[in-house]
This record gives C-alpha cells, sequence and structure tokens, in this order.
C-alpha cells in the first residue's frame, strides 16, 4: 500500500530539454506552515507569513522551483490554481491562497533560458496526485547537481528525493530537492555523490577545504541549495511546526558534506495537518531522520543528463 497522508498532494512539471521544473506539495485545509532558512544564498517567495508571530496561520501550498528567482514565477500558476479551486485567506473581498515558495539555480545545467514559469506551476498543480513518494529526475529535481568545488565540470548529477516514516498513527514525510555545494554521504559517512577527482573518484570536498587545495582551483559559482519539505499528521502548534523545519537542518547536516555555506541557499519547510497528537519534539527527530534519507534518494535514484553523470554510473556501475 503507498504512503499517503490525508489532504496531502504533490505534483511535478519539468522541461526535460531545458532541465528545469518545479515541484508543489497541495495542503489540506487548516495546515498550519513553518520554515527555516540556513544558508547564505536563498530565493524564495512569502516565508515571512510564516514567522509565528504574523497572522496567517494557515497554509494551502509549498513550491520548489529551479530557473533561481525567476522560477519564482511558478508560483503565480499555483496561485491561480488554488483561488479556482476556492481555496485561500477568506480577506472578506477574495480568497487570497498562502503559497511560500523557494529556488535553485539550475541555469547552467540545460538551457538557461528555460525557466518554470505560472503555466509550469499550473500542470505541476494539475499532475499533483496523493502518490506523493515520486522521485529522481523530476520537478524540481530536473537540473540539480551535487559536488561544486571544481565547478559544474566535475559535479554529480542529483534529484528529488523522497522519504516517509510511520510511528504508530504519527506519519512524517520529507521530500528534497538536492542542488547542494558539498559531497552527499551515506549513513557511514562515505560519499556517494559529490565533486569528481580528475583521477577518478570522488574528491572530498571537506578534505579539499582543509588542504586548501581550494585555492588552485577557480572561485565555485553560486549555483547551489538544497530544499526541503516536511509534512506531518500531527496536531502541532505554529511555533512547533517552525520548530520542526528547524529541526529538519540536521537531516541536511548527516548527508551533506558541507552544508549551510555561504554558497547555498538551504530551506526547509514544513506542515502539519492536525490529525494526530504528537509532540514537536518526536515529530522534528523523525522528521529529521525522513531528510537524511531523502537526501541520500535524491542522489540514488538520479539519472545523467547533459554530460553530467549520476551515482548510479560512478558507484554501481548503471545498476541501482
Amino acid at each position: 500500500m503507498a504512503f499517503t497522508i490525508d489532504g496531502v498532494k504533490v505534483g511535478h512539471a519539468q522541461d526535460e530539454t531545458g532541465l528545469t521544473g518545479c515541484t508543489v506539495v497541495l495542503l489540506p485545509p487548516g495546515g498550519k506552515g513553518g520554515v527555516d532558512v540556513r544558508g547564505g544564498a536563498p530565493g524564495t517567495r512569502e516565508t515571512d507569513l510564516l514567522n509565528p508571530v504574523n497572522l496567517v496561520e494557515e497554509v494551502h501550498a509549498f513550491v520548489l522551483s529551479g530557473g533561481s528567482a525567476f522560477g519564482l514565477a511558478s508560483t503565480v500558476g499555483v496561485v491561480r490554481y488554488l483561488e479556482e479551486q476556492g481555496i485561500g485567506f477568506e480577506t472578506g473581498v477574495a480568497r487570497v491562497p498562502i503559497v511560500p515558495a523557494a529556488v535553485i539555480f539550475d541555469l547552467g545545467v540545460g538551457d538557461p533560458m528555460a525557466r518554470p514559469d505560472a503555466k509550469m506551476g499550473y500542470r505541476a498543480c494539475q499532475d499533483a496526485s496523493d502518490d506523493i513518494t515520486r522521485q529522481g529526475n523530476l520537478g524540481a529535481g530536473m537540473g540539480a547537481t551535487v559536488g561544486m568545488m571544481f565547478g559544474p565540470a566535475s559535479c554529480t548529477k542529483s534529484g528529488l528525493g523522497t522519504a516517509f516514516i510511520e510511528a504508530g498513527a504519527l506519519k512524517v514525510f520529507a521530500l528534497v530537492v538536492v542542488n547542494a555545494f558539498g559531497d552527499v554521504v551515506d549513513g557511514k559517512g562515505e560519499i556517494i555523490a559529490g565533486a569528481r577527482a580528475p583521477e577518478g573518484g570522488f574528491a572530498c570536498t571537506e578534505a579539499c577545504i582543509e588542504n586548501i587545495l581550494c585555492a588552485t582551483c577557480e572561485s565555485p559559482p553560486l549555483t547551489n541549495t538544497t530544499l526541503g519539505v516536511i509534512v506531518t499528521n500531527a496536531r502541532l502548534s505554529k511555533t512547533d511546526v517552525n520548530w520542526v523545519a528547524q529541526r529538519g537542518h540536521n537531516g541536511f547536516a548527516r548527508a551533506i558534506s558541507p552544508c549551510h555555506t555561504k554558497l547555498d541557499g538551504d530551506l526547509v519547510f514544513a506542515a502539519a495537518t492536525g490529525q494526530v497528537d504528537a509532540s514537536a519534539d518526536m515529530v522534528g527527530v523523525i522528521g529529521s531522520v525522513a531528510v537524511s534519507r531523502a537526501v541520500r534518494n535524491a542522489v540514488l535514484y538520479a539519472e545523467s543528463v547533459a554530460g553530467i553523470p549520476a551515482n548510479a554510473d560512478l558507484v554501481w556501475g548503471g545498476e541501482r
């Protein structure tokens, strides 16, 4: 039986030639949202609304997109779709959908003029279903890469990853788009995707930094960001949902080395649909584990494109 959370749908739209795309997470009525931004180069929309001190309690969707700042335009299509469904914050004169969004920089992978727009955001909503665990080269992960220490010529293809954990009636789902400056490591700390060394294998970004080898290479481009979404069926306050988003970055730290650099715009959204009693600490711990698994899945399920090899080509000889 497929993993689902009542009322939660995920949809994707992508340009397989231009190598970019967007992903939407649609939430049921009453879903509370939170966010935590820790990278030094974020590209976002409406994240301030998720601060617990601000008015709006309900969030209707999250959008993750490629295209750098241009990709924020995809959110317009999501807002239009939700308005057509009668979904939004009631202002007395119109229902205004609350749709926070964040982007990755993927302009250097495919066609830099191919960018997610309102039409693509609308298509992602039309694609949305309760089959929320699709992963690989799709949606916002279409142009994602990892290991940019030596620039795009030595990186590894990444993508979009998902993971879920059930603990009794509690459900926690994580979705990530991994476009990190650093390497992705497994549970033992072994690199499974990242900067590739000229002589073969992985260069190990942290070791290069420690040995000041980066002084011999060009300055790395500003082309990185890992985006995450944690959704739970727990009943949490807006403050607690933000706490869960903060804990999600622990999952990044376990699976990405290094993460949260000035070159990354790392961000985690979180949402709680309010169906099961659970503590914020429990959800936060489980959520961070799900995030780390989703990060690893993002590279394990990625496929090579545009001459950029994936984990399957470098580690498993083309077989997962």
